[in-house]
């Protein structure tokens, strides 16, 4: 039998968690550093296993994935936001679930489609002029939220709305803050910040309810408009959940839960991988003017189209490196079903297995330099010997994020387009302080000051 893996001790009752929730980020790398591929300990009553060994982490989501399930604890609050959504959602709802989910997300539908993207990305530039100051993180976070509406609802809020349910957004993520108290306490114990996050709960929920009505024909509320009633309208994700539910295979709760996971999964990594990335270019200035001189000779006089999207080489890299070094998902968890073995060690049934890319991303064992801003580690050449799994931010294998592909496709267009008008300058608080919820946010708010280009 295999060893158990070594790993720091812990306080009774709180195991290690209190030195977890006071930096996620510094126990994730202090664990990598002393003790390599696995390492164990104690989150409140949950035995956890670090892993960091990319041979390891591809079995697990991979290669022998279907000896993992997602773990119990993701069922409570997690389970009350976003349900039997594919984020969280096992076994044959899951399978139904992506199959209906996958034409909406296929590359031909989404290329068809970059003209809308950047044409949510012009609008928003429009908004903007030389000299202004804006909140790099809410901006994102709306042309992200407008472009996944408009995409995968075939919907249009108003401007109230969209700023309603950005609000929602603070509330949400506070819940999710880790919280030695919290890993200790029993799901059913009232907690500060639980009237709040329910009522962001409900919040949402109403207007999707006022999305669903205006997309089912009914006379909708005036600021919720259907948009997209060209050829590709009826392969947007709300449609192919509508039309599965008059046949009678998808019921009002799951349609909920497909929404919701949707409204928020949807946007909230792009705009976060967006948000890094012009802070990193606004801190490496010659890496900015490359990324202009590649958009101005690819792009030239004309929008940025899928056209134009394929032959962004530099700006690709430089996206790639951003979700190395900020994840927006910054860990991902699996239970295995059955004892197994990883790395030479015997991890139990049950156990809560912790795959942290803020770990393997920054890892000296993979990355030469892994605090630097370097994008020319995504070249073909130094990218072709690193392990496939010492970088995976949209996860991997059957359970990989389905949006990559429409996340990249919005990231390259957006950025190309702003970079085309404007000069963003980093003006906040540096180094940068990280805020560890479902994804990784900047603590400090992202200040940008628009130069003219």
């Amino acid at each position: 039998m295999a060893d158990a893996p070594p790993g720091p001790g812990g306080e009774p009752l709180f195991g290690a968690s209190r030195k977890y929730a006071d930096d996620p980020f510094a126990f994730i790398e202090a664990l990598e550093e002393v003790y390599g591929d696995v390492a164990r300990f104690e989150m409140g009553p949950m035995d956890t296993y670090m892993v960091t060994d990319p041979t390891a982490i591809e079995r697990v989501l991979v290669s022998d994935a279907d000896r993992f399930r997602k773990p119990d604890f993701q069922d409570d609050a997690l389970g009350d936001l976003l349900g039997d959504g594919l984020l969280l959602s096992s076994g044959e709802t899951w399978q139904q679930q992506r199959e209906l989910a996958n034409p909406a997300f296929r590359m031909s539908r989404l290329a068809g489609m970059a003209d809308r993207v950047t044409g949510h990305a012009e609008s928003m530039v429009d908004r903007w002029s030389a000299g202004q100051r804006v909140d790099a993180e809410s901006e994102m976070a709306r042309v992200t939220l407008e472009v996944i509406l408009d995409l995968m609802m075939g919907v249009e809020l108003s401007d109230q709305r969209v700023r309603t349910v950005q609000a929602q957004l603070e509330p949400l993520g506070r819940r999710f803050e880790p919280d030695p108290v919290r890993f200790a306490m029993p799901d059913w114990v009232p907690m500060p910040g639980d009237e709040e996050f329910e009522s962001a709960v409900d919040t949402l929920e109403g207007i999707l309810e006022e999305i669903i009505e205006a997309r089912r024909g009914t006379e909708g509320p005036s600021d919720v408009e259907r948009v997209g009633d060209g050829e590709d309208a009826p392969m947007d994700f709300l449609s192919i959940l509508l039309r599965a539910r008059e046949r009678g295979d998808q019921s009002p709760r799951q349609l909920r839960d497909e929404l919701m996971t949707m409204l928020l999964a949807g946007h909230d990594t792009t705009a976060l991988t967006l948000t890094y990335t012009w802070f990193l270019l606004s801190e490496h200035p010659e890496a900015k003017e490359r990324v202009h001189a590649e958009v101005d000779a690819v792009v030239g006089d004309d929008r940025p189209g899928m056209e134009h999207v394929r032959e962004f080489e530099y700006l690709e890299w430089v996206i790639n490196e951003s979700m190395r070094l900020y994840p927006p998902v910054f860990t991902v968890f699996r239970t295995p079903k059955s004892p197994v073995e990883l790395s030479g060690y015997e991890m139990p049934e049950g156990a809560t297995l912790m795959l942290p890319q803020w770990g393997v991303h920054r890892s000296k064992r993979f990355w030469n330099d892994p605090e630097t801003f370097d994008p020319e580690r995504f070249s073909p050449e130094r990218r072709a010997d690193r392990p496939r799994f010492a970088y995976f931010p949209f996860g991997g294998g059957p359970r990989h994020c389905i949006g990559k592909h429409l996340s990249l496709l919005e990231a390259k267009l957006i950025v190309a387009t702003v970079a085309s008008e404007h000069d963003l300058v980093f003006e906040g608080e540096t180094p940068l302080e990280l805020l560890p919820s479902l994804t990784m946010h900047p603590r400090q708010e992202m200040t940008m000051r628009l130069e003219e280009r």
